[in-house]
């Protein structure tokens, strides 16, 4: 099976297992694994925040950070399509009492002016403003990456109007390896950011989240109450090091195969529309004389391809570590079988 349905499928290498092996490990609550230790300076360093905590998921990285940056009732601006919004099980409400006021960004990134448009008037009978986040890349636009003016644009509106920055960076590195812009410029000037290890960069577990030494004071606060430490993190946090050391650049070709296959489906006849691919995500709309998506789902699984349906006439197709451009042949030689009208199935 070659798996595109998301870059979450991947799976450790034997290297970077192998790396578990020599790890040293400790109890991550009292500061004592070093492996743990020196996963989350780097980080830090990379994204040029003071400190930094491991975490189990990209999700808890968001919900410890909208607990800390809101109160209940205070308001977060995002984009619609945001992963806070549509993935994390109304997290921000349940967890923190927070609500959305979301923005209609253009494939994901919103504007300056929508950010200055959006925020509340102070009034006592309006919630107040309080965080604004960002997502990099887009996941919902496509992998869409933020051009740094345009980051730097919604920072500066934020910062005018008193607002707490929140990134969502889950393929981060994506962004830095197909902008060549470095992550601590991109995060410059926000409060809190984070970093995926279990997409493009091929770790089994884990992300990191950063900021200042204060805001990570509370941040363990939180991953304390919400299920506490991971004790011996090292055998997973050595795993993190070596995708930073090893699965960074070659982020290049998961980039360059979602080009090259968005390019190629916009020949194909049942294809109605292709976002453009800015980094490993592609995200294209099924004609209407065409099968719907959860056809077309099962019928490139009988190839031996997943992908994944996001609505009715709507697919997302992610590249990663494990699908190279052979898989990637596969991938076209199926849809191009069932999207062409000569050789669509019924």
């Amino acid at each position: 099976m070659h798996n595109f349905y998301s870059d979450t499928q991947t799976k450790p290498t034997r290297a970077m297992l192998e790396t578990v092996l020599d790890a040293e490990v400790g109890d991550e609550q009292r500061g004592a694994d070093p492996t743990t230790s020196a996963l989350c300076a780097r980080v830090a360093e990379l994204l040029g925040q003071e400190a930094a905590v491991f975490l189990p998921s990209g999700t808890m990285c968001n919900e410890i950070a909208v607990r800390i940056h809101c109160n209940p009732g205070d308001e977060i601006l995002c984009d619609r399509t945001s992963h806070i919004v549509n993935f994390e099980g109304g997290g921000p409400a349940a967890l923190s009492g927070a609500m959305i006021r979301a923005l209609d960004g253009e494939r994901g990134i919103f504007s300056a002016d929508q950010v200055a448009a959006a925020v509340r008037s102070g009034s006592r009978y309006e919630p107040p403003s309080r965080l604004l986040s960002v997502e990099q890349t887009a996941n919902m636009g496509g992998g869409a990456v933020w051009p740094l003016a345009a980051v730097e644009s919604v920072v500066a509106v934020a910062r005018e109007n008193g607002l707490a920055l929140h990134m969502d960076g889950a393929r981060l590195m994506n962004a830095v390896v197909a902008s060549g812009v470095p992550a601590d410029r991109i995060t410059a000037g926000f409060d809190s950011c984070w970093l995926d290890f279990t997409k493009g960069l091929g770790a089994p577990v884990g992300a990191v989240l950063a900021g200042s030494e204060e805001f990570i004071h509370k941040a363990w606060r939180f991953k304390q109450q919400w299920g506490g430490a991971m004790r011996q993190s090292g055998v997973i946090a050595a795993m993190c090091l070596y995708a930073l050391d090893h699965n960074v650049e070659r982020l290049a070709d998961d980039n360059a195969l979602a080009a090259s296959i968005a390019e190629q489906l916009q020949q194909l006849d049942l294809v109605e529309g292709v976002l453009p691919a800015d980094s490993n995500i592609v995200i294209f709309d099924l004609a209407p004389d065409g099968p719907d998506a959860a056809t077309l789902v099962g019928l490139v699984r009988e190839d031996g391809i997943a992908i994944g349906a996001l609505d009715r006439r709507r697919v997302r197709i992610v590249t990663h570590l494990d699908v190279g451009q052979a898989a990637g042949r596969a991938l076209m030689d199926s849809l191009t079988k069932h999207l062409s009208r000569s050789g669509a199935t019924p």
